[in-house]
Order: C-alpha cells, then structure tokens, then sequence
C-alpha cells in the first residue's frame, strides 16, 4: 500500500497526473510547483500560464485528457498493493542522497522496501555482453559487498547488472534494481523472476517512470542518474569504451560520489572502459578491501553470520576468493603459503561447500 503522506489524496492525484504529461521532465514539474504551489493549482490554472512559464502545449493540452486521468486512476490503484510504494521528492523518506541531484525524480515507484533507498548503497555497473570471469568476478564482489552492509544498487539489465543483483541475494543481502521502464513492463523478460526474487528477499524495484512505460533507448541514460545518485560510490566491472556504463560512472564523479573501476587484462576489449576510467582519476579495485577501507563509515552493520566467520578465521583463503575468483597460482601468489598447502586447503573449503572451482578458477560461495 502506498506510504502516508503529507498531502491530501487529491494532491496526490494532481500530481500522478501532471507526472504523466508528455514532455513534462523533473525540472519542468518543479517549476510548476514552485509557480502554482501544488499540483491541484497547477492542473487548473490557465493554458496562458503554462505558456509563460516556457512550457510546451502538449504539456497543458494533455492535463485534462481522459488517458491522463486514467493513468492517473491506475496508479492510485496500483498503490493498493502490498509491497507498492509511492516516494516524493517532500516525503521525509524521499532518499537524501538522490534528493541532491538537480534534477531529482518528483515521483519514485517502488515496488519493495522503500525505506531501503536510505541505506548506504554501493552501485554496480558494466556490460551487458559481460565474460564469464567478469559475471563471476561481479557476483562474487556484490556477494562480499553485500556481506559487508551495502546494498547493492544496479539496473536489472543482462551481464554485470544481473550478476551483482544475484550475487547480493546469494549473501541474503539487499539489493536495489532502478529500472528504465514502468514497473509493470519489467526489462528484460529474462530478468522477471530475478525481479521477483528481488521484492521476495526484502529488496526494492524502483522507477521514475509511469507503471505501464514500455522499453525506450533514451530512458536508459536517464535512470543511470538515479543509479548513481542514490549511491555512495558506483563499481564498474567490465565495460567497452561505449558503455552505458561509463555514462553512469561519469554522473557518478558530477555527483561527488567515489567511482571504482577493476582492471582486467590489455586484450580483453571490455577491459577498455574501466582502464580508462583508472586514467581518468577512478580508483583501481584489486579487491574488496579497496572499497571498504575508502567506505568503512558508510557500512551498515549485517547480521553475524558465525559459520562464515568462523570459516574465514580458519580458511583466509576465502577473503581472496569472495573478492574475486583466482587460479590456484593465484591464490598461492596472493597468499604468500605453498601450492601443496593452498590445495589442502581447497579441497577442504570445497567439500564444505564454501567454494568451487569454475573455469579453472576457484570462486567463493556463500555457506
């Protein structure tokens, strides 16, 4: 059911409506509300007065339109479900990180845990043609990230977006998916049940977008902002120098927040994005601690969990691997202990089921 608000329930109306008007962005309903003093007087106030405030007639021509109303009506109807939520930008809930961005989204949908959107997120990005070792590599981080207090903030989309999203859910942590559609047209179909499992596990679907907003290649870029604006600091894992992701670590920097970036090798062109976001001033992410120790008094404190505790005081080998996933040679290197001990190891932890080895590398798992 919808949030409580300051506002009565036909200001609330008043505002589902001008938020479907075409052509009507956050800037330009802000100037309306802050012309008229409401919705309500915004809504009745002469087309002349629209027309003076620079507004375009598809706005004030369309305020009155059945379709309006009616979309207006489907909302209100929408808000009666259990988990659905309604945020605006002079709610006391309203995110305050997000609510700095000059062009901070007046209406958010939420399907989930709205109160989420005010804990300390970390935003993970990158391609949707992702390679395996950089799925892996992301689901891994999200997971460790996600045991370490953060909720994981991303986008729903195929590759980097997925993996984090279910790399949280692994760990029982909380995750965020901002969507670049209406809550009821989730994209990519691929991504339904991982949507789903999402709002079951106590996470959040969120949207600026009208419920019923089919899928728009210029709605994309705009819902990056949101990515990065309701984070403390944006992840890249892996992206081509085109990437829609560069675009959000760019918003990221302009919002003042920490951007990361994890190197992979010279040959892998998806590896491109995020050496030149290193050159561009991005801090190079070799492991978790990386993130933590810059974002330690941002962590939420998780619940204990003593058998992974326990497992990582006796197995250190695990911190490695649940930062990201290493060859045997690797872990030796990074361990500084001897092949024949870091094997015993290993095999230990495997049967234990604390990791598994994909690809000729080993990966942590969550016990």
């Amino acid at each position: 059911m919808s949030l409580l608000h300051t506002i009565s329930p036909s200001e609330l109306e008043a505002r589902l409506r001008l938020h479907s008007l075409p052509e009507l962005g956050p800037r330009r309903f802000s100037k309306l509300l802050s012309a008229f003093g409401s919705a309500s007087a915004a809504l009745s106030a002469p087309a002349s007065a629209w027309r003076a405030l620079g507004l375009p007639l598809a706005c004030s021509d369309a305020r009155r339109s059945a379709e309006v109303r009616e979309q207006a009506a489907q909302s209100l109807a929408w808000l009666e479900g259990d988990t659905h939520h309604l945020l605006m930008w002079d709610d006391a809930i309203y995110p305050g990180l997000l609510a700095e961005l000059n062009d901070a989204p007046p209406l958010l949908f939420v399907d989930g845990d709205p109160t989420l959107l005010e804990l300390p997120q970390l935003a993970m990005v990158g391609s949707r043609r992702a390679s395996r070792p950089g799925l892996d590599t992301a689901q891994s981080f999200a997971r460790s990230l996600a045991g370490g207090g953060f909720v994981i903030t991303s986008g729903l989309a195929l590759g980097i977006d997925g993996a984090a999203h279910q790399g949280a859910l692994d760990a029982k942590g909380k995750t965020i998916a901002v969507l670049g559609t209406g809550l009821q047209c989730v994209y990519p179909a691929r991504h339904k049940a991982l949507a789903a499992a999402i709002v079951a596990q106590g996470g959040a679907l969120v949207s600026e977008l009208p419920l019923d907003s089919p899928p728009h290649a210029s709605n994309f870029p705009r819902r990056n902002r949101i990515i990065s604006g309701l984070s403390v600091g944006v992840l890249v894992v892996e992206a081509s120098p085109s990437s829609g992701s560069l675009i959000t670590a760019r918003l990221a920097a302009e919002q003042g927040r920490e951007v990361y970036a994890i190197p992979g090798s010279i040959h892998h062109p998806g590896a491109r994005g995020c050496h030149q976001l290193i050159r561009e001033g991005a801090t190079l992410v070799e492991s978790i601690e990386d993130i933590l120790q810059a974002l330690r008094g941002w962590q939420a404190q998780p619940p204990i969990d003593t058998k992974q505790a326990a497992a990582a005081a006796v197995h250190p080998l695990l911190a490695l691997l649940h930062a990201a996933p290493h060859s045997s040679e690797a872990l030796v290197i990074a361990s500084g202990k001897p092949l024949a001990e870091v094997l015993a190891a290993l095999t230990e932890l495997e049967l234990e089921g604390l990791v598994v080895c994909e690809g000729g590398h080993w990966v942590g798992r969550a016990p």
